[in-house]
């Protein structure tokens, strides 16, 4: 219970720390609406679940193990962030994006860009480990441990969604704002992209 109880303070912690997950819900949400926010939020958790799962089969240990597995994801993760950052950027040349229907691709999306992070799964590599019991079956606490962390940082993410979709809420009614605001998140997912795509496997 001492080790369940550090970790949820860590974690908590963590999880309300900015950092690309939140920025790029923030994003999302305001290019798209709530709906795509928590869509979002949703594939990014089930994204994370499956780093949790690698992570306590051993599989990302191996990724981050090898140089050119890691560079591989990496790219790949860096890819889909730029080219969302462009297809949003590029969405906004009409001024009227907040017109079309929810984006269906959210939850997809937000799989595959924490799928391809491998950023996060040597995080949890690294964090985790810190709070196991050695004498009790390590993967199944890797696995409750990560699921508590993912739940957290879904928690966390929700209120980044809620408070971006207000914001959102409020441009609306200023058409002017519309062009700007989808630029500013099209721009964010591609950084997003760059920095994944400049980060160094220690």
């Amino acid at each position: 219970m001492s080790h369940l109880t550090l970790f949820l303070a860590a974690a908590g912690l963590l999880a309300v720390m900015p950092g690309p997950g939140l920025f790029y819900v923030a994003a999302r949400t305001i290019a798209g609406g709530r709906r795509d926010g928590l869509l979002s939020i949703g594939g990014t958790a089930v994204g994370g679940m499956i780093h949790v799962t690698t992570g306590a089969l051993g599989v990302s240990a191996l990724l981050m193990a090898s140089s050119e597995a890691f560079a591989i994801l990496k790219i790949a993760g860096a890819i889909y962030l730029v080219w969302l950052g462009i297809r949003t950027f590029r969405a906004a040349g009409d001024g009227r994006s907040e017109t079309l229907p929810p984006n269906r691709r959210a939850f997809r999306d937000g799989v595959a860009v924490e799928a391809f992070n491998p950023k996060t799964a040597a995080f949890f590599l690294a964090f985790i480990p810190q709070f196991i019991e050695p004498s009790h079956s390590v993967a199944l606490q890797f696995v409750l441990l990560g699921s508590l962390s993912v739940i957290l940082n879904s928690l966390a993410d929700v209120a980044v969604a809620l408070a971006a979709s207000r914001a959102r809420n409020s441009y609306l009614r200023r058409p002017g704002l519309v062009r700007w605001f989808h630029r500013i998140s099209g721009s964010v997912l591609f950084g997003l992209g760059v920095s994944l795509l400049v980060a160094r496997r220690n």
